[in-house]
């Protein structure tokens, strides 16, 4: 059911508009719909963006947002704090908020969404957040999230549910032209082709559930490589570079450990100038979808209907079992996913030969 307590619609039209999302990177790739909705239907608001700093620099190159407000987790003495949250949150109320908006159920959004100053503030109802949380907003969605929805278009409903509409779902991520451009110096400084089939692969994940074993994505390598004549880029964060050399190593002539050798949005861009995109359950996956790449998503546990890309660009290799998805963190949460233990490589190369037939 879906239930509006205060206010069904925007009380004015705003000056100042205030997005929070502190999600991870792939729920901030996903709310980009959300960014430009605001814009197309306020076009002479200011609209600015609150998210973690990790994820920030994706949205530098945005063309429908005026401002982004990093949101930084530190480790400092008590004193150190308070003195950083009251200049974090004077800077705040510089920009005059008339609406706030945030995409997530957790306090600290709301506590972002109370001292913007914003007069109106808009939000999910938390059924953990009676005590004080819920009491924060002006205007409350009640709405429960459905397992057979997309998660973008979860997202819309909230700015849907008070009168703020969108055509367009697909998550969407500018990339200027001079990252564009620092990309192919890597590349030449690498002495990497251009003109072969360019394909990312991010084998790694925050959970190990997500996760095929070392092994596939070495035979998925060697496959690329030799039938394919592909060149092969291994992604990941700073901390996978180890497992990423490791693959690399057991891969021999084009193929390359790119985890950790760029920034999130330099990372963008890496993956715009690739012809394939293939990872796990995954921000990369969000990423390069939105920056125009197509995708094969290894699927596991979750559910492809909630995260996987939507449109003919994008295929998912997923193994058909009655208990797929689950959603659990591996079989009965031992962080171990039968689904992607027998799901083997050949069912990923017929999804691959599938892509590469249509090119």
């Amino acid at each position: 059911m879906t239930l509006i307590t205060g206010d069904q619609a925007i009380q004015i039209s705003p000056r100042s508009i205030l997005l929070i999302q502190l999600g991870d990177i792939g729920d901030v790739v996903l709310s980009t719909p959300c960014i430009q909705a605001l814009r197309e239907n306020y076009p002479q608001a200011k609209i600015v963006v609150a998210v973690w700093d990790k994820a920030a620099e994706l949205l530098e190159d945005c063309p429908w947002l005026d401002h982004v407000i990093p949101v930084t987790k530190q480790s400092q003495s008590l004193w150190e704090e308070i003195l950083f949250q009251r200049k974090f949150f004077r800077q705040l109320r510089e920009f005059h908020f008339d609406l706030a908006i945030d995409l997530r159920t957790g306090t600290r959004g709301a506590i972002l969404a109370l001292l913007s100053g914003a007069g109106q503030r808009i939000g999910f109802y938390a059924s953990d957040g009676k005590l004080w949380r819920n009491r924060v907003f002006t205007s409350l969605l009640h709405k429960e999230y459905s397992p057979e929805q997309h998660v973008v278009d979860y997202l819309l409903s909230l700015l849907e549910a008070f009168g703020i509409t969108l055509a367009k779902r697909s998550p969407t991520l500018a990339v200027s032209e001079n990252k564009l451009v620092r990309i192919e110096a890597l590349f030449r400084e690498l002495k990497i082709e251009s003109g072969s089939l360019l394909v990312a692969l991010q084998p790694f994940s925050l959970w190990q559930y997500k996760e095929l074993e070392e092994e596939k994505y070495i035979a998925l390598v060697h496959w690329l490589t030799g039938e394919q004549g592909a060149t092969v880029l291994v992604t990941g964060a700073t901390s996978e570079q180890a497992r990423a050399e490791e693959i690399v190593r057991n891969c021999g002539k084009r193929c390359y450990n790119f985890a950790g050798r760029t920034t999130i949005a330099m990372y963008a861009a890496l993956l715009k100038k690739c012809h394939l995109f293939i990872g796990v359950d995954s921000a990369g996956l969000h990423i390069a979808a939105a920056v125009g790449t197509p995708t094969l998503g290894i699927f596991g546990p979750s559910s492809p209907v909630s995260w996987a890309p939507r449109g003919e660009a994008h295929r998912v290799a997923q193994k058909e079992f009655d208990c797929v998805p689950c959603r659990q963190k591996g079989c009965e949460g031992s962080e171990k996913s039968r689904c992607l233990d027998e799901l083997s490589v050949s069912d990923v190369v017929r999804k691959i030969e599938n892509f590469i037939g249509r090119k």
